[in-house]
């Protein structure tokens, strides 16, 4: 028998364990579960009435407690919580009794899962997906390029966008991805390469700003004594610094010298000829790494009457890199070097698909891929370069390259088996890094050395920069934040917010969330944190005071100046911040465009943190906005509204957690009245505990570990897998909740834990009768 309540999903396992510490007793299911939700469940939940489409009354043992375990969760957090059975029902079970059914539950699935043999389920291949495009042709072939941005949308499954089941593959898909390839391959290889790139600054745009001639020439003296422009230098190599320049002088003065810098370094003194204006070019070749650079022309004669020399600049050259090539063509170049024509082909292709399909290529596709090459070179008088650039192209339009295969020696076999090296290398690669693996990630693969350094593996990969991937793609969709990109307030009631704002709020959390990652702290700091970043904008909003930013000289200070400018680390002492939750930009997306809204802060909290969804909305029941008879601060109205029956079983969970956070504005800002009333963040929760305001709620939500801890390892691990959890998941989650808790539930942690359960390091084939699971 299949339970059909999906409002019960994704309660928390484990949550009333110490309710049961002590009954060495065993428990039977029939004799105990089955005489409780008879007197206590079946009125609303059984025979004619099924309310929550849940009908109790069928069930008559627990032979499919496995199989409906999230509704059976779901069961446990209603009656543990206190909200069921509801308030009204003057017959209510004891304590002893709660503890007395939790034992049997809790036994029946040990029972279960006891006799359960290991299953890690079946992950669909799915092509990557646009994020998983762009960072894998970042990666692959070093092109700053971002084709995916006029790929269609990707469809999203379980609250994510890189699950298999729904990543279809369209017509559109095909065109796109062969236009892609066609582009970025010539991006990649030149064929012709082009001249080294030229920048040149006019005198009138050098600085410092000052005089400026008709004829576009400028003169040095004393005062300024040089002449200087600053250039981003992306690619590192050589360059050329090339001035022109010409000079006066009286006919027994000392000649003009004029010097080259770039930096502090001086290059070349150069004597610069009298009697012409325009004068001719000064040039020095040097090498330079990449980053910023500041070029500058000095005249040396100094201290000198003004009269007798000058030395006139005319306009400034920086050209370069003069190796023209890409950077992946400089990573081919070292590729079988200097080693015959036949050899170096086959070596260049080998490694190049290693790369591209994630794992060595077979013989077949080496000796197709090895002619490609080959033809695409012999169409330009045997170009080297027109040969490569066909290689990519040809690749980047292949199923292996554009789908995450993984292979398998047996597919039929419903046995588990482990996935092979380079395949867990390729998992771990796009659930951290939304990319490829990386050289190091391939290297152990190669030697079959990766799945016994998966913890130090896992340690390295989130200390990479690359890890901003995790945020990005599992963060901000885990917390719902692509809406704020669309969220639009009511600029009437809010005129402060613009787009500088709504970039601020995101990057905080993007930041707070990296801080966690990176600095490996405790997920529990999710919820409840000291600490944020914040812009000068976003310290605005928040009322934060003496916050020190750099100012323009680079010097700290703590004044509060226009614009966003930099995010700076602060510490929240007190505790009306810090956490997600009373984050802007949490706060805004859970708000409506003219007010606040508890009920959505509080359904998100119960989502996206608890992972305790509430159950739906009855039909026919009007939006607060449209009952129009109601008056009062947003809290007196929502009482009136929760008075009616067809209402309070929605608002009974929600709204006391979203009034807590009453005192944050639709825009995230602190205030003490909703229009000319003081605003009361106080409540109770359906369990009877009381709190007053954001800070003591986050506390009792902190307390909840349990909870939190699985949400996250639900969510992480759907995330990771690329598909829904099933009942036979249970085993592993319940493994990577205890490992968390046992290290204190740092981040790293709960990352280790995912990559080397079952589910993430194995596989199965798939039996002729079995269905695949549709993703929700």
């Amino acid at each position: 028998m299949k339970l059909n309540s999906p409002w019960l999903l994704g309660a928390a396992l484990g949550l009333w364990l110490g309710a049961v510490q002590g009954h060495s007793a065993p428990v039977d299911f029939r004799k105990v579960a089955l005489p409780f939700m008879e007197k206590y469940c079946y009125e609303c939940h059984g025979g004619k009435k099924t309310k929550a489409d849940l009908d109790l009354k069928q069930i008559k043992d627990d032979k499919t407690i496995l199989q409906d375990h999230k509704q059976w969760r779901g069961i446990l957090h209603q009656l543990n919580t206190g909200e069921m059975p509801p308030q009204k029902q003057t017959l209510r079970p004891s304590p002893a009794e709660i503890t007395a059914f939790n034992q049997a539950i809790e036994e029946s699935f040990a029972r279960a899962e006891a006799k359960m043999p290991l299953d890690p389920g079946r992950v669909t291949s799915r092509r990557l997906n646009r994020t998983e495009y762009n960072n894998t042709v970042r990666d692959l072939l070093a092109v700053d390029y971002n084709p995916a941005e006029n790929f269609p949308a990707d469809d999203i499954g379980y609250g994510f966008d890189n699950i298999g089941d729904v990543l279809s593959m369209s017509p559109v898909h095909l065109e796109r991805y062969l236009d892609a390839a066609e582009g970025i391959a010539a991006r990649a290889v030149f064929v012709d390469p082009p001249k080294p790139a030229t920048r040149t600054t006019a005198a009138n745009f050098l600085e410092p700003g000052g005089y400026r001639s008709e004829n576009g020439v400028r003169p040095v003296t004393n005062s300024p004594p040089e002449l200087f422009v600053r250039h981003e230098i992306k690619i590192a190599g050589k360059y050329a610094f090339r001035v022109r320049a010409g000079a006066t002088n009286a006919a027994d003065a000392e000649a003009v010298h004029m010097a080259l810098l770039v930096g502090d370094k001086e290059l070349t003194n150069s004597i610069v000829t009298a009697g012409s204006r325009r004068g001719k070019e000064f040039e020095v070749e040097l090498d330079l790494p990449a980053g910023e650079h500041r070029f500058s022309a000095r005249f040396v004669n100094r201290d000198t009457n003004v009269t007798d020399r000058i030395l006139f600049i005319n306009e400034f050259k920086v050209i370069g890199p003069a190796d023209v090539r890409t950077d992946f063509m400089r990573r081919v170049a070292d590729v079988g070097a200097g080693k015959p024509d036949a050899i170096r082909v086959r070596e260049v292709v080998e490694w190049f698909l290693t790369r591209a399909f994630r794992r060595p290529p077979t013989k077949s596709e080496m000796a197709r891929y090895e002619n490609v090459l080959s033809e695409g070179r012999a169409m330009v008088k045997d170009r080297f370069e027109a040969g490569l650039q066909e290689l990519v192209r040809a690749v980047l339009s292949s199923p292996k390259f554009l789908f995450r295969v993984e292979l398998d020696s047996r597919p039929d076999s419903p046995a588990p088996h482990g996935l092979d090296e380079f395949q867990l290398a390729s998992r771990m690669s796009y659930f951290l890094w939304s990319t490829m693996p990386d050289e190091e990630l391939l290297s152990l693969a190669a030697r079959k050395q990766l799945t016994p350094n998966l913890g130090a593996q896992v340690r390295r990969m989130l200390k990479d920069p690359k890890s901003v991937a995790l945020v990005q793609n599992f963060g901000l969709q885990w917390l719902q934040l692509q809406r704020l990109s669309t969220f639009q307030p009511d600029a009437t009631m809010f005129p402060d917010f613009n787009e500088g704002l709504r970039k601020s709020m995101l990057r905080e959390t993007e930041l707070f969330l990296g801080e966690i990652i990176r600095e490996d702290r405790s997920v529990l700091e999710l919820v409840d944190a000291d600490f944020t970043y914040v812009n000068r904008t976003l310290a605005r909003h928040y009322g934060l005071e003496n916050v020190a930013f750099k100012d323009s000289s680079g010097s700290r200070s703590g004044r509060r100046q226009q614009g966003g400018g930099e995010f700076v680390r602060v510490n929240l002492p007190e505790k009306q911040r810090g956490g997600l939750l009373t984050q802007a930009s949490i706060l805004t997306v859970t708000s409506n465009p003219t007010r606040t809204s508890p009920v959505k802060r509080g359904k998100w909290v119960l989502e996206q943190i608890l992972g305790t969804p509430p159950p739906p909305p009855p039909p026919n029941v009007p939006e607060l906005d449209e009952q129009h008879e109601l008056k009062g601060t947003l809290r007196q109205r929502m009482e009136q509204h929760r008075s009616n029956p067809a209402c309070s079983s929605c608002h009974q969970q929600m709204d006391a957690l979203g009034f807590a956070f009453e005192n944050f504005d639709a825009i995230g800002r602190f205030r003490a009245k909703d229009g000319e009333g003081v605003i009361d963040p106080a409540g109770a929760l359906p369990d009877g505990r009381m709190f007053n305001g954001p800070s003591e709620l986050k506390g009792i939500l902190r307390d909840k570990k349990e909870l939190l801890a699985r949400n996250l390892t639900e969510k992480m691990m759907i995330y990771g897998l690329g598909r829904g959890l099933e009942f036979y998941d249970e085993r592993a989650i319940k493994k990577t909740m205890a490992e968390l808790a046992q290290a204190d539930y740092k981040f790293s942690a709960l990352v280790s834990s995912i990559v080397k359960s079952d589910p993430f390091r194995m596989r199965r084939g798939k039996e002729s009768n079995e269905p695949l699971a549709s993703a929700k």
